[in-house]
């Protein structure tokens, strides 16, 4: 028989574990938000992106959370006229990271409350064990 708290723990940490990859693939994304490269005309950094989807764990039959892939935005890389670059083209033009700062907040943010609604996930399962302890504890 599977315990729906124990399932409830294992969904909430399932959850803290993806969120927390998503923080970090915003966090390099934010971190390189102006790297270019160093070749005249070459490629600067690529936006990273998160995909998720939710496995059945067999153990507790609840639906957990993974990171199914980490992939790179095929967006375009906007140009800026930077003639005295070193990334700079024949024309003076620079490739600049598809990374746009206001959408890579928005994703940190969304993950932090992500994050933090799992913490709460397990934090109420967790006092609901211990309340369940206590009651057993006071009738015997």
């Amino acid at each position: 028989m599977v315990d729906a708290l124990s399932t409830a723990l294992k969904v909430g940490g399932s959850g803290l574990t993806a969120q927390s990859e998503r923080m970090r693939i915003v966090s390099e994304n934010l971190a390189n938000a102006q790297s270019t490269s160093d070749l005249p005309g070459g490629d600067p950094y690529r936006r990273k992106t998160v995909s998720f989807s939710a496995e059945l764990d067999r153990a507790t039959g609840g639906s957990i959370v993974e990171v199914s892939a980490i992939a790179r935005d095929p967006t375009a890389f906007p140009v800026e006229f930077q003639p005295g670059h070193e990334a700079a083209d024949e024309f003076g033009y620079v490739k600049m990271p598809n990374v746009n700062m206001l959408v890579e907040m928005a994703d940190m943010r969304e993950a932090n409350r992500g994050y933090e609604a799992n913490l709460q996930t397990i934090k109420q399962a967790r006092e609901m064990i211990s309340m369940t302890i206590d009651l057993l504890r006071s009738n015997s």
